[in-house]
């Protein structure tokens, strides 16, 4: 025989008359009538060439091909009743999986550190790999499952899953008691400098947010460059022990602001504000994990 001759629903069946030793409680065990599970146990009597079980006082006793069958089919149900209740099963506190994010480096200050707190409570055994990705890669980087979530503003990231998480704005970063302050009106807030503050100032930008970049060109002030780096988290320290300026999202400029030292202008901008999204694959929508750490983030990070 071939296991395409077999009914699923056959092994329920033995399983259940090998588990009771009887066909009558085997049948109410399924939910099935008497003459239905005897009709079941027949058929794969007959696919079988054995008898399977005999009459015994107060049942059946199994023979010896159903002994060596049942071990099989116990251990085949229980994988399948293991995948299939998988759907609606996870648990993060004993979970040990490892999710992929896509974070530029701005990214990761403004949400890795609560995010890791709430894991560190809720999930400690759940580790996190994050690197940014071109953006041309992102959609092709979630369906193949490299990575779990992007996080960001990804405007060119199309075919994807997304939810909001927050907007912001670009403002512009400087120490404090930066000598562009003393053109401000007396009296007057510091934060609505003209156009002609802007154009004083030199900058420092990071090479790998075009978007702050393309607004010095834009505002024809990217001759005011003075240094591009590598990294996000080394322009603060530059901003503090000099006169240079840094135009960057509100976000993250307003907790160094909130610690001391700094300053915030927001002269107006050619770009200004902004969609900060969750992405993930419709293919993972469903999956246990992906819904769960899905939830925790837009809990976090979701403006209401």
């Amino acid at each position: 025989m071939h296991i395409n001759d077999v009914d699923l629903n056959l092994l329920r069946v033995f399983d259940a008359i090998y588990g009771t030793r009887n066909v009558s409680r085997a049948a109410e065990r399924l939910g099935l009538t008497q003459p239905a599970a005897s009709q079941g146990l027949t058929r794969l009597r007959l696919l079988l060439g054995d008898a399977l079980f005999v009459r015994a006082p107060g049942g059946v006793a199994p023979t010896p091909r159903a002994d060596r069958l049942a071990v099989a089919v116990q251990q085949a149900l229980g994988t399948l009743e293991q995948a299939l209740g998988e759907a609606s099963q996870f648990d993060p506190a004993q979970s040990h999986k490892t999710f992929r994010l896509h974070l530029s480096d701005i990214g990761e200050a403004r949400f890795l550190p609560r995010l890791m707190a709430v894991l560190h409570e809720q999930a400690p055994g759940i580790r996190l790999e994050s690197s940014p990705l071109p953006h041309a890669d992102v959609a092709t980087a979630l369906d193949a499952g490299r990575i779990d979530f992007a996080l960001g503003f990804l405007p060119s990231v199309a075919d994807t899953q997304r939810a909001k998480l927050l907007t912001d704005r670009y403002i512009v970063l400087l120490r404090a008691g930066h000598p562009v302050f003393s053109r401000c009106t007396p009296g007057l807030p510091a934060t609505p400098l003209a156009f002609a503050a802007l154009s004083v100032l030199d900058y420092v930008a990071v090479r790998s947010h075009s978007e702050t970049l393309r607004i010095l060109q834009l505002l024809k002030l990217d001759d005011r460059l003075r240094l591009t780096a590598a990294h996000f988290l080394a322009l603060p320290a530059i901003v503090k022990e000099t006169d240079l300026g840094v135009v960057m999202p509100l976000n993250i400029a307003q907790g160094f602001v909130d610690a001391g030292g700094y300053a915030i202008i927001e002269p107006e901008m050619p770009v200004r504000s902004f969609t900060v999204s969750l992405h993930w694959s419709r293919r993972f929508e469903t999956d246990p994990s992906n819904r769960w750490m899905r939830q925790t983030l837009l809990d976090l990070f979701a403006e209401t």
